[in-house]
């Protein structure tokens, strides 16, 4: 699996690429894989201010529904459509398959995730768990 040294990670899979006072927030490799073939996704609303830790959205694949959470705290600026009509985008690139991006409230919440060698490092535990 794949975990690219840009992004932070949080410890129920969610990725955020952040830039500035922004950040596209998606679900991991991992996750993704652990889904299986995704066939739905609620997005979230435009507009809602959001903590870190809230549940923002439903994911829905062909094992089970998933809630998304936001790794960071801020307004939600906008989403991405595309997915709404083809939602296993995120099966076949889980890092270019942004969910949503935020208006970043605190962006020292940041400092908070995985790094990439971390995140790793939670999902070989958790593998190995199952």
């Amino acid at each position: 699996m794949v975990y690219p040294d840009n992004l932070r990670y949080s410890s129920s899979h969610e990725w955020a690429e952040i830039t500035g006072k922004t950040a596209k927030i998606g679900i991991s490799d991992f996750a993704q894989h652990s889904l299986g073939d995704i066939v739905f996704i609620e997005l979230p609303e435009i507009g809602r201010e959001v903590k870190a830790g809230d549940a923002v959205c439903e994911i829905e694949s062909v094992k089970a529904a998933s809630s998304i959470y936001t790794p960071l705290s801020g307004k939600i600026a906008a989403v991405n459509n595309t997915l709404a009509d083809a939602p296993e985008l995120i099966n076949q690139k889980p890092y270019e398959s942004y969910i949503f991006t935020l208006e970043l409230s605190n962006p020292g919440e940041a400092d908070k995730l995985l790094d990439s060698k971390k995140y790793a490092e939670l999902c070989e535990k958790e593998a190995g768990s199952h």
